[in-house]
């Protein structure tokens, strides 16, 4: 099934006529008689999507909603309440109780379905988020959420200057967030420049009829555009468009000359939403970056290193291309931090990544291993060229001091390197095991010790 559906109406016929349109749809749906009900069956199924009919016999949908967002279980879940058309008050009654969205009576199945379609894709990337950023919190890597309190800022694209400005109008005093007038022709050129906004408002037939239609397709396009926020507003009777403009992207859709409340709630809703994203999204690539990123060197950790040299491995065999893994150990490191102790010990780990790195090509792999040991991995690299980079490292480490005490003592060090060539050394495709080139870079490493230290030890090529 695409998602589950759940219908809360007290009258039966009502619940049947609405399961068959999203049936034939391939929803699964699921069905409540009241409030008190519906409650039951959120937390017990835990369905992606509720419909809540306006009266429920018990209790009235909007308090249904509140309930709903106010329950830690549920609150996650978009919410929608059917209303009568004319209604204006109701409209605005379910934003104001937490409703993701309302249907108007009666219900056309096209725009049903395409609202459905739209939460459930924006509720799989919110969970999606979530799920991540707890995780990252398992693990140790994320902060706790914070409120989202900063103003944002919303660029409003009418059909001509007048319709932008009436909407500005309408909207002052009911938004705190930063709003802008744009040219439809300039909304890109400004993305392009790195001037972005949260959300945008945007009229449907702006530049021709699908003229609006066409710029939500080029700011989804956009990396630094790609989730913001999106309102259209369309025509009373062009239900096309808003279908269009659902199913192209678009979080939200409002009918040309709403109360101004409703567009104030509509865009307050998606800053919001965006805000939280953003947060969640920067939440979990810090923790990412934590995960894979030693903290005292700024390298690569073990964790990244190793699925990534995979990928070297699997693109030179596909390629019929050489590369070069290296280990490399700090020579009699126990010494050092014996003599001055482990924080002169932690600027020499530094410094040595340091002067490792400037040794290495943008393509080049570099990674703290283990406490003095690092790994590296060169790319479409001849034997030659990576025992010149071999020899430039070790000369780079042991030819100065890598850091002075405070009571200015030079603290010399340096590195054994054991290489082990990858690819194929002989133009024919060779598949590797990542795990059998590191045993033979480590074979290599420990003769370069058992050698005399501070020397390039290389492997036998792998076959």
């Amino acid at each position: 099934m695409a998602g589950r559906i759940l219908i809360v109406d007290n009258v039966p016929t009502n619940r049947i006529i609405l399961k068959v349109k999203l049936s034939s749809a391939f929803y699964e749906v699921i069905q409540a008689a009241s409030g008190r009900d519906a409650m039951m069956r959120a937390k017990q199924d835990q369905p992606d999507i509720i419909i809540l009919d306006t009266n429920l016999g018990d209790m009235t949908a909007h308090e249904a909603c509140a309930q709903l967002k106010a329950d830690p279980i549920t609150c996650d879940i978009p919410v929608l309440i059917a209303t009568p058309a004319a209604d204006t008050e109701a409209k605005i009654a379910a934003l104001k109780a937490g409703a993701d969205e309302f249907l108007t009576k009666p219900i056309d199945e096209l725009t049903l379905t395409a609202r459905v379609r739209a939460l459930l894709r924006a509720r799989s990337t919110t969970h999606e988020l979530r799920r991540r950023n707890e995780t990252a919190r398992t693990l140790g890597f994320a902060e706790a959420p914070v409120n989202f309190t900063m103003p944002g800022k919303i660029v409003l694209v009418g059909r001509n200057p007048e319709d932008a400005m009436t909407w500005r109008a309408g909207l002052r005093g009911l938004v705190q967030d930063t709003i802008e007038i744009s040219q439809a022709d300039r909304v890109i050129e400004k993305i392009a420049a790195d001037d972005a906004a949260d959300v945008y408002l945007i009229s449907a037939d702006i530049m021709g009829s699908t003229g609006g239609l066409s710029l939500i397709s080029d700011i989804r396009a956009r990396a630094n555009t790609r989730f913001a926020g999106i309102v259209v507003v369309h025509g009373a009777q062009d239900r096309k468009e808003a279908i269009m403009a659902l199913d192209l992207g678009a979080n939200d859709i409002i009918t040309r000359g709403a109360d101004p409340e409703e567009m104030a709630l509509r865009l307050r809703s998606q800053m919001r939403s965006k805000k939280e994203a953003d947060a969640l999204r920067s939440t979990i690539d810090e923790g990412l970056r934590l995960a894979m990123v030693d903290p005292l060197t700024g390298l690569y950790n073990r964790r990244y290193a190793l699925p990534h040299i995979a990928q070297i491995a699997q693109a030179s065999n596909q390629a019929g291309q050489n590369f070069a893994l290296m280990l490399l150990d700090l020579d009699r490191f126990k010494r050092i931090n014996d003599t001055y102790g482990h924080a002169v010990g932690d600027e020499v780990l530094k410094e040595v990544a340091l002067r490792m790195q400037k040794c290495l090509r943008s393509v080049d792999l570099v990674a703290r291993y283990g406490g003095e040991e690092f790994l590296i991995c060169l790319p479409q690299i001849s034997l030659r060229d990576a025992r010149i980079t071999a020899e430039r490292i070790r000369a780079a480490i042991c030819d100065t001091a890598v850091t002075v005490t405070a009571q200015g003592d030079p603290v010399m060090s340096s590195v054994s390197i054991g290489l082990a060539m990858g690819g194929a050394p002989d133009g024919t495709p060779v598949q590797h095991d990542t795990q059998a080139l590191l045993d033979i870079a480590d074979r290599a490493l420990y003769d370069a010790k058992a050698e005399g230290r501070n020397q390039v030890t290389l492997g036998p090529f792998a076959a």
